[in-house]
């Protein structure tokens, strides 16, 4: 410890003489300070550089926090965005849906009752939908459910404030109809694979084709007539069995139903006119 003492004490008084000797030999003081600048600029240089370098890089920091919480706010607003869309979209078509049911309503020559869907058989092919109409509202067994496309079904169950829609693809469904180009007359029956095909006999069958209409023959008290069911998409040829049948893609897509018709009343005027079976 005395060593570094007497050290220090040197290095200040050799440091005090060197200084001295330089003013004495016509420096001055303006050369002592040029000595001592040259000795501290390029640390100030380097303090000056970190200084700078650690304000850029809070800076780009805080510049880099701002961006971020400004596009977290934008991601959210863009999403909120983008919902209200699709809810927008989602209530322009169920108002156009309704329109349309609403005018097919106002068109009717007998009495309807409208109805939403709340409920659907679940697992493979659907064959019956739940309508919040009841006994309450008057509603019976075997009423026909139609949409502006089409026929649907019948009503199967009625319970207190809800009743069960038998689809056409239903095996125990059958409908009499006719081919609406030809007037050939024959069944819609359900298959067991969830399709729709219509029954025919053979005699009576000639002419008809892929993308003919069939609609209800109007053909007993159940069904007015004219209610499209479907359209053929391929026939089958039994050779000379008594019945042959065409293959049918429904005029209604059960699967897409969210509001319907009940029909309360009968008729025995035609309307086909009034559907819009490929809409």
């Amino acid at each position: 410890m005395r060593f570094r003492r007497y050290a220090l004490l040197l290095a200040v008084l050799l440091t005090s003489l060197f200084l001295l000797t330089v003013q004495t030999r016509g420096g001055g003081p303006t050369r002592a300070a040029d000595l001592v600048a040259l000795a501290i600029t390029p640390v100030q240089s380097l303090l000056a550089n970190a200084h700078r370098g650690a304000l850029t890089a809070w800076h780009t920091f805080t510049d880099w926090k701002t961006v971020q919480s400004e596009n977290m706010a934008l991601r959210a607003d863009n999403e909120r965005l983008r919902v209200q869309s699709l809810q927008v979209r989602e209530t322009d078509q169920e108002n156009l849906r309704l329109r349309r049911l609403l005018a097919l309503r106002d068109r009717m020559p007998l009495a309807t009752l409208t109805g939403e869907i709340i409920g659907r058989e679940g697992g493979g092919w659907a064959r019956s939908l739940t309508v919040n109409r009841g006994r309450a509202d008057g509603v019976a067994q075997q009423m026909p459910v139609i949409v502006p496309a089409g026929l649907v079904g019948r009503v199967a169950q009625v319970r207190s404030g809800a009743s069960i829609v038998q689809l056409l693809n239903d095996p125990a469904s059958t409908v009499g109809a006719v081919v609406q180009r030809t007037r050939t007359p024959g069944l819609v029956e359900g298959e067991p694979g969830g399709g729709v095909r219509f029954k025919f006999m053979a005699r009576d069958g000639a002419g008809v084709v892929p993308g003919d209409l069939i609609v209800t023959s109007g053909l007993g008290t159940l069904f007015p007539k004219g209610i499209p069911v479907g359209r053929v998409t391929a026939i089958e040829d039994k050779g000379s069995a008594l019945f042959h049948f065409a293959v049918l893609a429904p005029a209604v897509d059960a699967a897409r139903v969210e509001e319907v018709l009940l029909l309360t009343g009968q008729s025995t005027q035609d309307i086909a006119g009034l559907f819009t079976p490929d809409g």
